[in-house]
């Protein structure tokens, strides 16, 4: 399996995410542009590092997609928020064909672990993905699993903070089977360049508001 890892200056975090990737699976970091030699030091652990000039979380998601090869490919945040290792039964689910895509709800361990406008954005989203697909899903986390084929079939466009619902929204179009699995969600190492802030929460909404409204003129 490969667990596509985007990585922008995540060099505190590394080694503890890349000591919890399944033993037997690949890690695939996927380097936006780091300046504080993560690329380096993903490398010196084992992991295969891709690098993705374009800034976006999309554009790095979906070029560790790109250079992936294994059946299943899982995805999720390297900032050590996440435990790769929880991605065990994902993988499960998917390979005897019980899942198409399997997300992880995540549940905040901790105080600082998920910030109140951060998650008052994420519950907004959930929402409006129940309205537009019909899926009562409670959360958008970035720690998932799908077969490779499959997500390349989607024809994902977005490449910045709308990348995962856009995959969400056209699994669903598609028919999928979508489920939710309870993580554990620990405080990240460093600070977010997303949800650290209310400005990048909004224009995390803004981007993921946008990919609804183009799924709804489909």
């Amino acid at each position: 399996m490969d667990v596509v890892l985007p990585c922008l200056d995540e060099a505190a975090a590394l080694p503890w995410v890349l000591s919890r990737i399944p033993a037997g699976w690949r890690a695939v970091v996927v380097d936006n542009g780091s300046t504080d030699g993560s690329a380096r030091i993903a490398r010196d652990l084992g992991a295969t590092v891709v690098s993705e000039a374009r800034r976006g979380f999309g554009a790095a998601c979906h070029a560790g997609l790109t250079a992936s090869t294994a059946d299943v490919v899982c995805f999720c945040d390297c900032d050590a928020s996440l435990d790769p290792a929880l991605l065990v039964p994902f993988v499960a689910r998917v390979a005897r064909g019980e899942a198409d895509l399997v997300l992880g709800r995540r549940r905040p361990q901790g105080r600082g672990a998920w910030p109140p406008h951060a998650r008052a954005g994420n519950l907004a989203l959930a929402r409006m993905v129940r309205r537009r697909t019909g899926l009562r899903l409670h959360d958008l986390g970035p720690l998932r699993a799908a077969r490779r084929t499959d997500l390349l079939g989607l024809a994902l466009t977005d490449r910045r903070s709308g990348y995962p619902l856009q995959m969400v929204v056209r699994a669903a179009d598609a028919g999928w089977r979508v489920e939710e699995r309870d993580v554990p969600y620990r405080p990240r190492a460093g600070k977010s360049k997303v949800t650290g802030t209310w400005r990048g929460t909004w224009h995390a909404v803004r981007d993921m508001r946008a990919v609804l409204a183009q799924g709804a003129a489909r």
